[in-house]
């Protein structure tokens, strides 16, 4: 994580959640449809069965919350964690980097991660998939849907409740396209704000 990275992620860990809840900056946000999607996703997330779960780059544990069996948290933010390990009183959270993460080949039937991959450029999305497939039998990947109105890639420039300003690489994906990088799956979601996918992890 970059300096500019980490201080973005310190400051908007207080308010994360008001992107979810649709509360804050994004109230007065037209989003048809979100509120409902968002719950779809959470049924989602609520519904997946497992024996071990890794989730990386939890945030806020917003998603993480909902997983049931033995959840492992893992984000580079000190801030998002702090307020992970409130939510997951019964899990494990840790800070760590999702390109070494600190857990032998097999260790979990499924890796989670929302949100994360769509701000991977190359050659991390190679890295963290041959890291996600090392640890975990099975990635379920959610991110943001590709719409009529915004490009499939681009450079964002968010502000934050304190006004400040900050630049974000951002992908949205249709669930082919996600599920074509991924070599083969299964769609779990698909909205006009959300994918969500799941993929064996040597692909099919």
């Amino acid at each position: 994580m970059t300096i500019a990275e980490r201080a973005y992620y310190t400051r908007r860990a207080p308010e994360y959640d008001d992107w979810y809840l649709g509360t804050g900056l994004y109230a007065a946000r037209h989003r048809p449809g979100w509120h409902e999607e968002v719950e779809a996703l959470k049924t989602v997330v609520a519904c997946l069965h497992a024996g071990k779960f890794l989730d990386v780059a939890c945030g806020t544990g917003f998603l993480t919350r909902l997983l049931k069996g033995r959840v492992v948290a893992i984000d580079q933010s000190p801030a998002m964690l702090r307020i992970a390990r409130l939510r997951l009183p019964q899990g494990s959270v840790l800070q760590g980097d999702a390109f070494r993460l600190p857990f032998a080949a097999g260790s979990f039937d499924i890796l989670l991660t929302g949100h994360f991959y769509g701000h991977l450029e190359e050659p991390d999305r190679t890295r963290f998939l041959a890291e996600a497939r090392r640890v975990a039998r099975e990635l379920v990947i959610i991110d943001a849907a590709l719409r009529p109105d915004i490009p499939a890639e681009l450079i964002q420039e968010r502000e934050l409740n304190d006004g400040s300003r900050h630049t974000v690489f951002k992908r949205y994906f249709t669930p082919a396209q996600l599920l074509a990088e991924l070599d083969g799956g299964t769609i779990l979601h698909a909205g006009d704000w959300f994918v969500a996918v799941r993929s064996p992890a040597q692909g099919i």
